[in-house]
């Protein structure tokens, strides 16, 4: 079903694009088959489909990155045969998820120099600590952040790799998971060519709740008191009817 609606998709690009193709070349043209990924509830996961064109043949990367948050790790010691938490850092502005698709394996596509200074690359994230930490206790908690965010799936450095129809067609499939964070999304898309960043394009993408979720999670926000005396009134109100049937034993 999906391959269908790629070719699809693909189809309709190529014959939208034939025409302003004649009078002016395009590089790069790309745009997502959704915009707005909806959280309802039982929400498990979403995929949305990237699809566009090249002018000439070369290698296209997809970088998705979410709405920036502070993000606290936190170091274990083992104190009298006990784990707790003795040093944590606060890395300000991370990205909430980031994940990376490819038409080729990063290192044959460019230096990782150039990767970096782009962010194209996990290595190439700007995470910086607050503090003044020593180089190498910066870099073992910055590598603790980013294994943290891979293991609950938010960080993917290699996702569905960008698949190309011919030497121009292409297209990938993002997918976010059940615990993806709402908010903006950025969708860049780069085409390179020996090497060289010829193009790059950026998207837009929502990730929101939608329906009686999200007016409970704005009631929440705005009016937290209030909500607040209706969750434990809420609770000992399921407390009192559980208690019922025994009350005659």
């Amino acid at each position: 079903m999906r391959a269908k609606l790629v070719g699809a998709l693909l189809c309709v690009l190529a014959l939208a694009t034939a025409a302003p193709r004649a009078a002016q070349a395009q590089e790069l043209e790309a745009e997502l088959t959704n915009h707005l990924v909806a959280i309802t509830t039982g929400f498990t996961g979403a995929n949305v489909v990237l699809f566009g064109s090249t002018e000439e043949k070369g290698d296209v990367i997809v970088v998705v990155q979410g709405p920036t948050r502070d993000i606290v790790v936190r170091q274990k010691s083992k104190i009298a045969s006990i784990w707790v938490n003795t040093t944590q850092v606060t890395f300000r502005s991370v990205p909430s998820f980031y994940s990376i698709s490819s038409s080729r394996p990063l290192n044959e596509i460019a230096p990782a120099r150039m990767l970096e200074a782009k962010q194209i690359s996990l290595e190439g994230l700007r995470l910086v600590p607050d503090g003044d930490l020593a180089p190498d206790e910066a870099q073992e908690f910055r590598t603790a952040l980013i294994r943290s965010q891979e293991r609950t799936g938010l960080y993917l450095a290699s996702a569905e790799p960008v698949k190309f129809e011919g030497d121009h067609l292409f297209h990938t499939t993002i997918a976010f998971p059940a615990n993806v964070p709402t908010g903006d999304f950025l969708v860049q898309v780069f085409l390179l060519r020996n090497s060289a960043l010829v193009k790059a394009q950026t998207l837009t993408l929502t990730v929101s709740q939608v329906g009686f979720d999200a007016r409970v999670h704005d009631f929440a926000d705005h009016d937290a008191l209030a909500y607040g005396i209706i969750a434990v009134a809420l609770a000992a109100l399921a407390g009192w009817l559980a208690s019922l049937p025994f009350r005659n034993a």
